[in-house]
């Protein structure tokens, strides 16, 4: 091609400029799960909207020659070459386009710039190495019908039943049902498993799998030295009873729910939030079954068995991301900020629920899994019907009169105010409206707290005036509402009108559309009933997850075509259905797994069988961990013997020198989160996260050297231990061995203690120690 052709190409708009140079290939075979998640829920849709309709296979012509559909066709470009530099926006052409970026050839698309926000998703893609699902996963072409029959028949639709034990050479291994699916994944892979850890490598595993928390020396004495054959069975229960499991657990749940103290001033208050943490932690506390636990959470207000104590529960869809919505813009611009929030529930709530990214449907039919535009738009009706609300703990009934009399004292108080600004102050017309705020909070009930959760009101957006640039106002109206179709997702074109009911492809053909209010009763009831098999492989590869590092399903939010297949599909399948007869018990599930054979394995990879599942697939050792932020901070002042055990309550600053209390009652602040819990992986509180990632940076280094956190906890865990043992120093260090990691120390790591320690002999020299025993690896994850 001549330079001259390739300017009139590009001067007619048929070519997009590529920067010079090759770029590497789009990651498909190492893309992480919540890089697809990115693109499938972030970047497609964008695709969809802006792009397809000139630059995809269905495309006539296809412009440039430039494809977007899959991972070969954005690696290979269009005409002019290739589009992106994986891990460098700065050098990929398609951010400079759709960037108007000046001095740009050509500006894309070409009916104008898109937002802001799009453009840095698409930046953002690129910058985490342009992540596309393989081009091996089927994508369904425009337009082409979905066969729900067949769509049906996918693995994580079936239903779940038992199976029979598979034959293994080593019977006398198993202790539990997993284990004989496990072994036999085992010996077909030509692996046996590893030994059990020794008592108190267990011990130390198990408080903190089921509690966050360290074992003490004396339960760890006490079970090293019980000689009853059950005395693991005995710590297990023992570790499910506590009250500290709920918080362990509850932390675990608050991640998927996208939890949050507090968010932006100049949002809709998040009020008391933590009674939703409280009701998540007392939940797991008294086992809860896991169908009751899903409906609470959806439309505890709609059901007859439940009141107003567990109105708290509503916190999952109270607690959702709100928009900033500036009345002054014309309704267009506000209607879609109402839909993207609508969008941002249908998507925590399938995801964290059903395993499923119904979300991706909004703009075009799900490219991979069987779900339809109209199936997302019959959801999306549902959180259309239903807006945020202050729930009262006491009934409706009686807060009503409480409810008007807040509303006066709100007003009257804000005339007080306007009124002491004055000069001179009109000191009567102050002592009214004072003596007439005192009358009204003498209101019976008036003090009762309410909680983040939703009423059943529809949202309307509407037009202020009649001039197009009027503003908006919104409007909300006791009966629920169906959505239109969106076309291409935008809420100002509408397309067929569409009944709030559940997923096609997950129901049968007596299902009918949702009846009760807003339908989300309805749609908790389908998510345990019509979506049963669904629901329950969900959360039981969650639970399975959490206990071995990676789920039987490694993408544990994504059950679909996109998803990752089970690595032992029987094993799941037969854990599931059994955990259903137990009547959805998650303690249930949780004694089955950590009673396993499997479970107790040592985590040792020092054999040479190891070499042949480096990445421990099948099982046959245990995984080590890290722990995450909350368990690492907890334990160290669990180690340091100041850790406030109060459970439950508002949530302290993590910044609060004052602040001794476990992990999980730290404000969490949406809009300003903690610089040291996201350095250290916690999830960002604006969506569903599936699980954590696990980072290593130098900033964590850093911190573990020089923070105020490791820093004050070395001088109080040295000053304990001069308490506990202020004459001998071997004894001394043993005892900090014990309480940072559950063993004794070997006679080598004595005598290098008592080498540095006796050189300087000094309380500077002891927080020295101290802060190195705490900044180690050894402390951070377990065996």
């Amino acid at each position: 091609m001549t330079d001259r052709f390739r300017i009139l190409l590009i001067g007619c708009g048929l070519l997009i400029p590529v920067a010079n140079g090759s770029a590497e290939q789009p990651q498909t075979e190492t893309a992480s799960a919540e890089d697809i998640e990115f693109f499938e829920k972030t970047i497609r849709p964008l695709l969809a909207k802006h792009c397809y309709e000139c630059h995809s296979q269905n495309s006539d012509p296809v412009f440039a020659g430039l494809k977007l559909d899959t991972a070969h066709d954005v690696f290979a470009g269009g005409d002019g070459g290739k589009i992106v530099t994986p891990g460098k926006p700065e050098e990929s052409s398609l951010i400079e386009v759709i960037s108007y970026a000046p001095g740009s050839e050509i500006q894309m698309p070409p009916e104008g710039k898109m937002p802001d926000q799009a453009i840095a998703a698409f930046t953002e893609w690129v910058r985490r190495g342009v992540p596309f699902p393989k081009d091996s996963t089927p994508v369904r072409p425009a337009n082409e019908e979905i066969d729900f029959a067949a769509a049906k028949k996918f693995w994580s639709f079936q239903p779940v039943k038992t199976h029979p034990l598979p034959s293994v050479a080593a019977p006398d291994w198993p202790r539990q049902r997993i284990d004989h699916f496990v072994l036999a994944a085992m010996e077909r892979e030509g692996l046996e498993p590893s030994p059990m850890a020794n008592r108190a490598t267990l011990l130390r595993r198990l408080t903190f799998d089921l509690t966050g928390l360290p074992p003490t020396p004396a339960e760890v004495d006490e079970f090293v030295n019980d000689p009853d054959p059950k005395a693991y069975e005995k710590q297990v229960n023992r570790l499910l009873d506590s009250p500290h499991f709920g918080e362990r657990w509850g932390r675990v749940w608050l991640d998927m729910a996208r939890y949050t103290d507090r968010t932006a001033s100049w949002l809709d208050s998040t009020g008391d939030a933590y009674r939703y943490r409280d009701w998540v932690v007392q939940a797991m506390n008294d086992d809860v079954p896991y169908d009751e636990f899903v409906h609470r959470q959806l439309a505890t207000d709609l059901m007859p068995t439940t009141g107003p104590e567990d109105m708290p529960a509503l916190g999952f869809l109270g607690l959702s991301p709100n928009y900033w919505k500036e009345l002054q813009l014309p309704s267009e611009i506000i209607k879609v900020i109402v839909a993207d929030e609508w969008e941002e529930r249908v998507d925590a709530v399938s995801r964290t629920f059903l395993g499923l990214t119904v979300a991706c449907a909004r703009c075009h039919d799900h490219k991979f899994d069987p779900i339809t535009t109209k199936d997302y738009y019959a959801l999306a009706g549902v959180f259309a019907s239903c807006r945020f609300g202050e729930r009262p703990l006491i009934d409706e009934k009686l807060f009503a009169p409480v409810r008007e009399a807040r509303k006066q004292v709100k007003s009257l108080e804000t005339q007080l105010a306007k009124l002491k600004k004055q000069k001179p102050q009109p000191t009567e017309k102050i002592e009214e409206l004072t003596k007439k705020i005192a009358d009204l909070k003498a209101t019976p009930h008036f003090d009762t707290p309410t909680t983040p959760g939703v009423v059943e009101e529809s949202l309307y957006v509407e037009r202020k005036g009649e001039r197009p640039d009027s503003g908006s106002k919104l409007t909300y109206k006791p009966t629920p509402r169906d959505l239109h179709v969106f076309i291409r997702g935008n809420p100002n074109r509408l397309g067929e009108l569409v009944p709030r009911r559940f997923l096609t492809v997950l129901s049968d053909e007596t299902s009918q559309p949702f009846q009760t209010g807003s339908g989300r009763l309805d749609l908790a009831r389908a998510i345990t009933n019509d979506a049963q098999p669904l629901a329950a492989r969900v959360i039981v590869n969650r639970m399975w997850h959490q206990h071995f590092g990676n789920g039987i399903v490694a993408t544990p939010s994504n059950f679909g075509q996109s998803g990752d297949r089970p690595t032992h599909p029987e094993l799941l399948d037969d854990l599931t259905a059994r955990f259903i007869e137990n009547g959805w018990s998650l303690k249930w599930l949780h004694r089955e797994i950590v009673l396993s054979a499997t479970y107790r394995q040592s985590s040792r990879s020092d054999r040479p069988q190891d070499e042949l599942d480096p990445g421990n697939r099948w099982l046959s050792r245990m995984n080590r961990k890290r722990l995450e932020v909350e368990a690492w901070r907890d334990a160290m002042f669990a180690a340091c013997g100041d850790l406030d055990l109060t459970i439950g309550g508002p949530s302290v600053a993590l910044t609060d020198a004052k602040n001794d209390r476990r992990t999980i009652y730290t404000t969490i602040h949406r809009r300003d989160m903690s610089t040291t819990l996201l350095m250290h992986d916690f999830p960002d509180p604006t969506s569903h996260s599936p699980r954590r990632q696990t980072t290593t940076t130098p900033l964590q280094g850093l911190y573990t050297l020089n923070g105020p956190l490791l820093l004050d906890r070395a001088k109080t865990l040295a000053t304990r231990l001069a308490t506990d043992q202020p004459d001998d120093f071997t004894e001394r260090i043993r005892l900090a061995y014990r309480l940072l990691y559950a063993r004794d120390p070997s006679p080598e790591e004595i005598e290098i203690g008592l080498a540095f320690l006796t050189d300087s002999p000094n309380d500077a020299a002891w927080t020295q120690y101290a802060h190195v025993l705490l900044a180690s690896n050894e402390f951070l994850f377990v065996n």
